[in-house]
């Protein structure tokens, strides 16, 4: 496991391979919306440059709670070998500091059931009664607020 990661910003083409390992068994991981410009890739890498964690996070309305500029986080993958050594929480971090810089006020998700508990421990409420989503399983949607605090001073991605 590593004990540090670093978080980049990066086109589709990095996040899609771990996408499609983690959330579709191997299958096609592309969403709609991944190459729109405002659309945000993160990826954690280990020193030695392996990619082990993603997500996707683009401007997008929340369908249970209003905000002046929400944003949806899509797409996050960590490697299983790695989870549990802090990439998940070093990519939430950074896709909340970005989310922030770029003036989003609420990060939401619908979440898989298993992943909640992640998501509630990084601030974020569930919002939702459990729904299915086909053929990936049960999830809830979840929120959080943006603030201040999660922008960086050097204004870009954090390492963790």
């Amino acid at each position: 496991m590593p004990a540090a990661v670093s978080v980049e910003e990066v086109g589709v083409g990095v996040v899609l391979p771990l996408r499609s390992a983690v959330l579709r068994d191997g299958g096609p991981a592309g969403l709609p919306g991944d190459d729109d410009p405002t659309t945000v890739h993160l990826a954690a890498r280990t020193p030695d440059g392996r990619v082990v964690g993603v997500v996707r996070l683009g401007p997008a309305p929340c369908p249970w709670q209003p905000a002046g500029s929400p944003w949806q986080l899509r797409g996050m993958a960590t490697d299983p070998e790695v989870r549990g050594a802090g990439a998940g929480r070093a990519l939430l971090a950074a896709g909340l500091a970005v989310v922030a810089a770029r003036g989003g006020d609420l990060l939401w998700c619908n979440a898989r059931q298993a992943a909640a508990g992640f998501y509630a421990r990084a601030g974020f409420r569930v919002v939702t009664e459990p729904f299915d989503v086909d053929p990936i399983g049960p999830h809830v949607g979840m929120v959080t607020p943006v603030a201040d605090r999660w922008v960086l001073p050097s204004g870009g991605v954090t390492t963790a």
